[in-house]
């Protein structure tokens, strides 16, 4: 596989920080890997030599289970760390955990971190690639660029298209990757969800607000769910999950009502029953189990792409 190009950054610190030719180019990437995954053998030589360390210091199961499997088909060494086993829980820093891994001659930092900011810090320090798997409630960068791709793969060219994030806006590094990618690639972006769960000033980022479910739905083309975040919620946002979803909740009977077919996609885990019913993620509607597949070869492509530029 040639590169024609690299990407603009030395990390994936967050979609703010790419521009529009770098969401391209790992694109055309994972869509050549995607082909790769689709083959008998899956496994190709690129990451070969390549130390990978996955740092994981929030509970994870699909985005540290994807980036593995997408390190694991391109040959890559793995180191896997959790926080719930090593020596932070002895009072060890951050800086110290890093450094004594790369001590073990690691070439790239994939890591996941509570605190908004922890992987600019790292930048700041260490001598490696840095993929951010997610901070705090900032940002998750291959999320969007995964949501961004499966949704091209669906309706071509997003320039003017209307989509909209629907759930817990205020707690979710999702939504806010996401509006950095889409407004990128030229998408009209709208956000809706109870009054509570809306961040104040997220209209000064360009986007759209809104608090009615069915309007939003009829006018968007991709509806892409978020789960309701109880852990990051230290008061009540609204009264009950039984209302949030006879309020705020997508159902097949909502989607009835539209005079068009619109795309259905949730980031997971899935909360069936309150952001989103069964029957609708399910449905013919949801490309759910795509944005996983796509996650593969997206994290194959920015793996690939980073290790280029050592």
């Amino acid at each position: 596989m040639s590169i024609v190009q690299q990407l603009s950054t030395k990390h994936i610190l967050g979609i703010k920080y790419l521009n529009q030719e770098d969401i391209r180019l790992i694109f055309e990437t994972a869509a050549s890997f995607k082909e790769v995954l689709n083959r008998p053998i899956k496994k190709v030589p690129s990451l070969r030599d390549v130390t990978v360390a996955n740092l994981f210091f929030e509970n994870s199961t699909r985005t540290r289970i994807s980036f593995e499997l997408a390190e694991k088909r391109l040959s890559a060494d793995i180191i896997n760390f959790s926080s719930s086993s090593s020596s932070v829980k002895k009072g060890e820093t951050l800086l110290d955990t890093v450094n004594n891994i790369l001590a073990m001659k690691v070439d790239m930092v994939v890591m996941r971190h509570p605190a908004p900011g922890a992987h600019h810090f790292l930048a700041q320090h260490i001598d490696a690639h840095i993929i951010n798997a997610g901070d705090g409630t900032h940002e998750h960068p291959t999320q969007a660029l995964l949501d961004a791709f499966s949704m091209e793969e669906q309706l071509g060219n997003l320039e003017g298209k209307n989509i909209c994030i629907f759930g817990d806006i205020l707690h979710s590094r999702v939504a806010l990757s996401n509006i950095f990618c889409l407004q990128k690639l030229g998408a009209k972006v709208r956000v809706c969800g109870p009054p509570t769960l809306i961040p104040k000033h997220i209209h000064q980022l360009g986007v759209e607000v809104s608090y009615n479910v069915d309007d939003s739905l009829q006018w968007c083309d991709v509806a892409n769910i978020l789960r309701i975040q109880l852990e990051r919620q230290d008061i009540k946002y609204f009264p009950s999950l039984r209302e949030y979803a006879t309020y705020f909740g997508i159902n097949k009977a909502r989607l009835q009502r539209l005079d068009k077919k619109i795309l259905i996609m949730h980031p997971g885990p899935i909360n069936r029953g309150v952001e989103i019913s069964s029957d609708v993620a399910d449905s013919d509607h949801s490309i759910i189990l795509q944005q996983v597949e796509n996650g593969v070869a997206i994290r194959m492509a920015v793996l690939y792409l980073l290790a280029a530029k050592r």
